[in-house]
C-alpha cells in the first residue's frame, strides 16, 4: 500500500496544507485509490524552514506549494501506486 501523508502543523497550515489535503483528498476518490493509498496528516515532519508545505510519499520528503498538489500527485503518487501493484 503507497503511504502518503501531509503535515498539518502550524506553518504548513500557513502556507496551504488544507488545500493539498483537499486536492490529494479529491483525487484519491476520482482515480479509486481508496484501498491503494494510506492517506493520513502529520503534526509536525520538521521542514517548517523550507517555503511550500511538507509531504511525504512512501516515507520520502517533499515540499511542495499548494497549487502543485495536483501535478505531484499525476507525477508522483500514481506512479508509486502503480510500482506497489507490481
Amino acid at each position: 500500500m503507497t503511504q502518503l501523508s501531509v503535515c498539518i502543523g502550524s506553518a504548513c497550515h500557513l502556507k496551504g496544507a488544507y488545500n493539498v489535503i483537499s486536492t490529494f483528498q479529491h483525487l484519491i476518490e476520482t482515480h479509486n485509490l481508496h484501498d491503494k493509498i494510506a492517506f493520513s496528516a502529520k503534526f509536525c515532519t520538521k521542514e517548517c524552514h523550507k517555503p511550500g508545505v511538507a509531504v511525504a510519499l512512501n516515507g520520502q520528503k517533499s515540499v511542495i506549494a499548494a497549487e502543485e498538489a495536483r501535478k505531484f500527485f499525476q507525477e508522483q503518487v500514481l506512479p508509486a501506486v502503480e510500482q506497489a501493484q507490481d
